[in-house]
């Protein structure tokens, strides 16, 4: 469909129109960029004002084509619907009845202005009634058309779909939740739009602060409170809060990501609960269970939205004291759905027996995909966009991957720009557990995986001086060092390197035939044996008998059962060599290693990326994950 083209002066006409001139002032201090002539529009404003004309074109038009529906007509359809469907289900009453399980609100998104397509050809009620059958309470659906491949339409199916499903399911005939809420995830100006919220099914709406004047958000709040809605209030930062609060919200959503400039920061909740705390307000989602039920509710409920994609996540908000948790991109993305929700621990009990260092073979799967050898921005963001953890870049003299310093320091620029981050990401430390280096690794590697949920730069080294390696660090902005060389394995400790942790490979050595003399269990013990706790995680390659420049690059792989030896002593590896889109189904399915490493598996020429090569790894790797675990 053809959608008029907006000038600068438009938007920027429109949303003064919207903020209500100079006069408003007292109700827009929180307004980025508000009355200030210079201003450039950020993308969230520019959304919100392009929203702002298509609304006032809609509901101007004469068209004797098009019928648009009055608000009151919407009210009207809206009536009928949810007596025929169900009523509208109350959003906090929802959020404080999962506690102490974390709540999860699943979104539908096809596509967003940051990270292009996502699920475009996606089933809006298939995938709804997937997110609430895994254990999804609330369904968000984008609606917004332009940037998000949205529809009212999508939002319809989705309550459709899963009213149908949750009815089909309840046998039992108690009074209860039956079926998940639905959220309309738009950019919301006007009661009309929350009119038409309702006529397509919706029970709640998201009002985001960040762009609107207070006075209109006390408006809108209090308009969806008298059709029976309770919307989701979006805040991102302390000065939108104190706007939220001012208004009455009942539902804070805070935002991790800053919709002006998609920078991404984990902590925006962390520092809101914070502050809801020192204002002695109560959100605490712990204290919604307590008793016999009689007892008086939290007056707030706190969700963390955007940027979340594991169990780590939900467990660091479910400290704060969060009720929900929003997630769709790794759902989206995510060949199981159900499984990746299954995987939140949104129980804080599965998320303890998950988290378990006390010994024990290593059964967790595959966690970590690295793509290695990558010499250009362009390769290195369809790595990400594939979904891989680890970007390689090799420093290593030998090598025909080698980089210079400029076009890692690009890499890792590209790498932060996708990951929607300025600096290098800190890995949580780890206290030493000084009677079992496994151990230590075990709680390293799980770190690693908390930090690598947005993808990471690893700088590969190989007997480079230890000074030379921390400059580079520096110089470059790595988050990583992976030792490929003699350095030893306490060379791999984060202190040689200014605090940034190190991956140390362990060579698998091979004949010149491709034979291994040695016995498996025997290289298995003897690893175990060599292995500190200096390291983040330890890396397998194939090396050739032989050779002077030690391992790496060999393009062959190595006995995978000596990796499901060391896995089985409980330390879990991330294994390279040889593996290739073709076999990496095998390794995974067959081995479940922590990790996987791939470089020549997936290049058209030395250096350069096979694009199509990279998905097919990366995609293959995650699908043989998802089928390997259904069996633990």
């Amino acid at each position: 469909m053809d959608r008029p083209q907006y000038t600068d002066k438009q938007l920027q006409d429109a949303l003064n129109s919207f903020y209500g001139g100079s006069d408003n002032a007292s109700n827009c201090k929180h307004i980025f960029g508000y009355n200030n002539p210079n201003h450039e529009l950020s993308m969230l404003q520019k959304i919100t004002a392009t929203t702002i004309l298509d609304y006032d074109s809609k509901l101007s038009s004469s068209s004797s084509t098009t019928t648009v529906p009055s608000i009151e007509e919407l009210l009207q359809t809206a009536k009928e619907f949810h007596n025929t469907n169900g009523s509208i289900l109350q959003l906090q009453h929802i959020i404080q009845g999962k506690s102490p399980s974390m709540a999860l609100a699943a979104e539908f998104k096809r596509a967003s202005p940051s990270k292009g397509d996502i699920a475009p050809n996606l089933n809006a009620g298939d995938q709804a009634t997937t997110y609430y059958e895994a254990g999804a309470c609330v369904i968000s659906v984008l609606t917004e058309e332009r940037w998000f491949k949205g529809s009212l339409s999508d939002l319809q199916n989705a309550r459709l779909k899963t009213t149908t499903t949750a009815a089909a399911n309840q046998s039992n005939g108690k009074e209860s939740i039956i079926r998940p809420a639905i959220l309309r995830k738009d950019f919301i100006t006007s009661p009309y739009q929350i009119a038409e919220a309702a006529a397509y099914g919706a029970d709640t709406i998201l009002l985001i602060v960040a762009t609107t004047p207070s006075n209109i958000l006390k408006e809108l709040i209090n308009y969806a409170r008298s059709i029976g809605m309770e919307p989701l209030v979006e805040v991102h930062a302390l000065i939108e809060l104190d706007v939220a609060i001012e208004c009455g919200a009942k539902v804070i959503g805070v935002n991790n990501r800053n919709l002006h400039t998609f920078q991404l920061d984990l902590g925006t909740t962390d520092k809101i609960g914070s502050e809801l705390s020192k204002r002695g307000l109560t959100f605490h989602h712990d204290n919604c269970s307590n008793g016999d039920g009689s007892e008086k509710k939290p007056q707030l409920s706190l969700c963390a939205l955007s940027g979340m994609s594991s169990s780590h996540d939900v467990n660091r908000y479910r400290s704060v004291g969060v009720g929900m948790c929003l997630i769709g991109e790794s759902l989206m993305r995510s060949s199981d759905p159900s499984l990746a929700i299954q995987g939140l621990c949104l129980n804080p009990t599965d998320y303890e027996a998950s988290q378990s260092t006390a010994g024990g073979a290593y059964t967790g799967g595959t966690k970590i995909i690295k793509v290695c050898g990558i010499t250009n921005c362009e390769d290195a963001l369809v790595a990400c966009r594939s979904g891989a953890n680890l970007i390689g870049v090799i420093f290593a003299e030998k090598s025909k991957r080698k980089v210079s310093i400029e076009q890692a320091t690009e890499i890792v620029n590209a790498v932060r720009k996708f990951g929607e981050r300025s600096a290098r990401v800190t890995i949580d430390s780890v206290k030493e557990n000084s009677s079992s280096v496994v151990s230590t690794l075990v709680a390293k590697s799980h770190a690693l995986e908390r930090a690598s949920i947005r993808p990471l730069v690893v700088g590969v080294f190989q007997n480079h001086p230890l000074d030379v390696v921390k400059d580079t660090v520096e110089k470059c902005g790595l988050d990583l060092v992976q030792l490929h060389g003699s350095e030893g394995m306490e060379a791999a400790n984060s202190s040689n390197f200014g605090g940034v942790p190190a991956l140390r490979v362990v060579d698998i050595e091979l004949g010149n035939d491709g034979s291994s003399s040695s016995d498996k269990s025997d290289v298995a013990a003897n690893i175990i044996k060599q292995v500190t706790s200096d390291p983040i995680a330890i890396l397998l390659d194939t090396s050739i008998k032989g050779d002077k420049h030690g391992g790496g690059g060999t393009g062959k792989t190595f006995d995978w059962t000596i990796a499901e030896s060391i896995q089985s002593m409980g330390l879990p590896v991330i294994i390279a060599g040889g593996l290739t889109p073709t076999n990496i189904g095998e390794a995974v399915g067959n081995v479940r290693p922590w990790g996987v490493d791939v470089a020549g598996g997936v290049e058209a020429s030395p250096g350069v990326k096979d694009h199509n090569k990279v998905e097919m790894f990366v995609g293959g790797a995650k699908k043989a994950a998802v089928e390997a675990s259904k069996g633990f």
